[in-house]
């Protein structure tokens, strides 16, 4: 056994293992469970976990699944993965999330769309069914994947009652001066609605403004958070998050109300306003994050796209 400070030294944790020729179904069952288990293939017959303590005893319990079916398997404690950086692993878990999360966003698109439609509360069970699904897949994301936020504003879209059913005033309309010379929070790995958002808050809202980056608006007690779950400034409604900037600044400007719609086609795929043009750079922008450059290196690369874009729909209006 090993010393347990050598065993918290070490980040990942592996599982080897082998089952008889013959086992098919035990074989697929086995594939199963690894893979509800949230643990990722490594090599033949080996899967990998971070180290912590209730994925050790996951692992543990699937060794004896393994060792019940006539195999046999071994779980170690792996400090360094030969040609595999740790930052390395951890992109392969996060795309693992990234493409469940991905499979969650039709479905709630759709959701959504028929939702504005919805008289009564007839839609919540298939809600709540999304959200179990969401749960469930957060249980295995281990490394907090940034498209889980993407989702759970999802459904904090679908959960809102439609602008015909809400109640209350709209949100008052806020004055620019009140915000000059603030910084501004926003989540790691920004994508078009965050970089836009950047722009139009820079451009139009505070001049002086600067931005930092955290999965957790604690992080930086003092700063504004923006396109992040439960927040002011962010997805409202069926608003994405700069459509939401400009109502409460009430920016009236032509091309940025042209902006909005095509960030909100680009970042909620819900097809509104059939606009296709920002999608490039939304995907330039995810490009960017997958190259390694940091979030500063993005926004400073992106302010003058949204410069170029606003400077040809100013002349086309």
């Amino acid at each position: 056994m090993l010393h347990p400070f050598r065993m918290s030294a070490c980040p990942w944790l592996l599982l080897l293992y082998s089952l008889p020729k013959q086992g098919g179904s035990a074989r697929v069952g086995i594939w199963r469970k690894m893979k509800k288990s949230g643990a990722l293939p490594f090599k033949a017959s080996a899967y990998l976990l971070p180290n912590r303590p209730e994925l050790f005893e996951r692992f543990q319990w699937l060794a004896q699944q393994v060792q019940d079916a006539g195999g046999e398997a071994t779980l170690a404690f792996v400090s360094k993965l030969e040609g595999i950086s740790h930052d390395e692993m951890v992109r392969q878990f996060n795309e693992a999330r990234t493409a469940a999360y991905a499979e969650l966003i039709p479905p709630l698109n759709d959701l959504i769309v028929r939702q504005r439609k919805a008289v009564d509360d007839s839609l919540l069970p298939e809600l709540e069914k999304m959200r179990r699904k969401f749960e469930e897949l957060r249980s295995l994301d281990f490394f907090d994947c940034p498209r889980a936020h993407d989702v759970a504003m999802l459904i904090e879209r679908a959960a809102a009652p439609p602008a015909g059913k809400r109640r209350g005033k709209p949100a008052p309309v806020l004055l620019t001066r009140r915000y000059a010379g603030k910084t501004w929070l926003t989540r790691p790995q920004p994508a078009i609605d965050r970089v836009g958002s950047a722009w139009l808050i820079r451009k139009f809202i505070d001049p002086k403004a600067s931005f930092v980056f955290a999965k957790d608006p604690t992080a930086f007690p003092g700063a504004i958070p923006y396109d992040m779950t439960g927040v002011e400034f962010t997805h409202h409604g069926d608003d994405c998050t700069f459509e939401t900037l400009l109502k409460r600044f009430d920016l009236k400007d032509k091309a940025l109300r042209r902006m909005g719609e095509m960030i909100h086609d680009a970042d909620l795929e819900d097809g509104k306003f059939q606009t296709s043009e920002a999608i490039g750079l939304d995907r330039v922008f995810k490009g960017w994050a997958k190259l390694g450059l940091t979030d500063d290196e993005i926004f400073t690369r992106g302010m003058p796209c949204f410069d170029a874009l606003h400077a040809y729909l100013k002349i086309k209006s």
